[in-house]
């Protein structure tokens, strides 16, 4: 069963070429976060809008899905989002699905560390001021509050700046605190990776105090949070959401995209429509031949246990000196997450299952007897969250005047996360709302 919901599209039958002339069209390209952002925000404006998927389902890495090995509706991959990220909660707002996302009242997040055996929560209060780093019983085990003075240095750092130039990466706060939130966030090793994407982080993290940085999952999944109730309210507004229907060239001219060439037809566009580029960034520059984009991409892995989680566990824990990073509990399995995951693209699986599980069975006190698993390994989840590859990122306008891009891969000033995506296309619709392009 695909986390998807086809919308009736009269444009499905066309063989030959097609003329939108009598009113503006907004052609989004691609239905990932990105592209659904931007539609949503356009047909909410009163925007006929078409989105053109090349799959079968829409969501990109942010759906859920039927996984036969688990018997189980599971998501892509593991995400987690904040309070702060002031665009992703506005885009759930909008579609009405503010409601799927759970997680504590207050800003808790819980590590264990599985060389020490030690457990311990950071607790940070709500306000700005952060005191939180005065008290023994909130902050990072083993660390002093004037530790935590070292990561001003990333709320300035500049673009050309990794993490390891302006931080120690080495001590409790870097190997508690930095490293597994950096890793998570920017999806590469924190002493390599780009400490103005860092700074970015921490400033819309912790810099914010806690009412910011309350972590909040979508418990049902993905697609039921994000993707199903985009897709409805699209359909609502009378948006096309055109599925299995891949891009093969744009028609570029002097300054405007003349024509969009689809496997089974070809749409000419009318003076005044807009196409919003919506796809990875490795697919991105196949189509646009003088596009500059990132080039270098990271792994993520993600492993899945069909089993009930025991009592008391929390939905979320940070695990130190293991192969698992984070450990997600959900009601009908047990879900890790490893960045920066390269070293296992040629892993065998079954190893690395028991040895993900042998972790999660300490972690947990469960019998130490694997369950039903399924990994996923995403090649190229993410851009390489480095200096020159941040460096790459280009903005949402183009040179042509009717063609703009959206993706957490353009300058959104994130790193690669959903709230980058959803900024971008918002971003993107706003372009299209305030331009005129003829």
């Amino acid at each position: 069963m695909r986390a998807a919901i086809a919308v009736a599209d009269p444009l499905a039958n066309s063989a030959s070429r097609l003329l939108l002339s009598t009113n503006r069209t907004i052609h989004v390209i691609g239905a990932g976060l990105a592209g659904l952002s931007a539609a949503v925000r356009l047909a909410s404006a009163g925007q006929h809008v078409v989105v053109h998927e090349l799959a079968r389902h829409a969501g990109g890495r942010c759906r859920s899905y039927f996984e036969p090995a688990l018997g189980l509706t599971i998501d892509n991959g593991n995400h987690l989002l904040l309070s702060g990220n002031h665009a992703a909660i506005g885009f759930l707002k909008t579609i009405g699905a503010e409601d799927k996302l759970a997680g504590p009242r207050e800003s808790v997040f819980t590590f264990a560390d599985l060389a020490t055996g030690e457990r311990w929560q950071l607790r940070l209060n709500n306000g700005r001021l952060p005191w939180w780093i005065f008290s023994k019983a909130r902050r990072i085990p083993r660390t002093r509050a004037r530790d935590y003075l070292a990561l001003l240095g990333l709320l300035i750092a500049g673009r050309d700046h990794s993490v390891g130039e302006v931080i120690d990466c080495t001590g409790a706060l870097y190997e508690r605190l930095c490293r597994p939130i950096l890793l998570a966030a920017l999806n590469a090793e924190p002493p390599k990776a780009s400490a103005q994407l860092a700074g970015a982080v921490v400033r819309e993290s912790l810099a914010r105090g806690g009412a910011a940085c309350r972590p909040l999952i979508a418990t049902d999944g993905l697609g039921a949070a994000f993707i199903d109730p985009a897709l409805a309210y699209l359909r609502g507004r009378g948006a096309v959401v055109r599925f299995d229907h891949q891009l093969r060239r744009l028609d570029l001219a002097e300054d405007r995209v003349g024509a969009l060439q689809f496997d089974e037809d070809v749409i000419e566009l009318a003076r005044d429509d807009v196409v919003i580029l919506a796809v990875p960034a490795w697919i991105a520059p196949t189509l646009v031949p003088e596009l500059v984009a990132p080039k270098q991409f990271q792994a993520i892995l993600n492993a899945h246990f069909a089993i009930t989680p025991p009592p008391g566990l929390p939905s979320m824990l940070g695990v130190i000196n293991g192969t698992t990073e984070w450990l997600f509990s959900f009601a009908d399995r047990l879900s890790v997450t490893i960045s920066a995951a390269d070293r296992f693209n040629e892993a065998a699986r079954e190893p690395l299952a028991h040895t993900i599980w042998s972790e999660v069975a300490a972690l947990t006190g469960l019998d130490g007897k694997i369950p039903r698993w399924h990994i996923i390994k995403e090649r190229r989840a993410t851009f390489a969250a480095l200096p020159g590859e941040n460096a790459r990122r280009p903005g949402s306008r183009t040179r042509w005047r009717n063609l703009i891009l959206a993706g957490d891969w353009t300058a959104t000033g994130l790193p690669s996360t959903i709230e980058s995506s959803i900024r971008s296309g918002n971003r993107a619709a706003e372009i299209v709302t305030r331009t005129q392009f003829w």
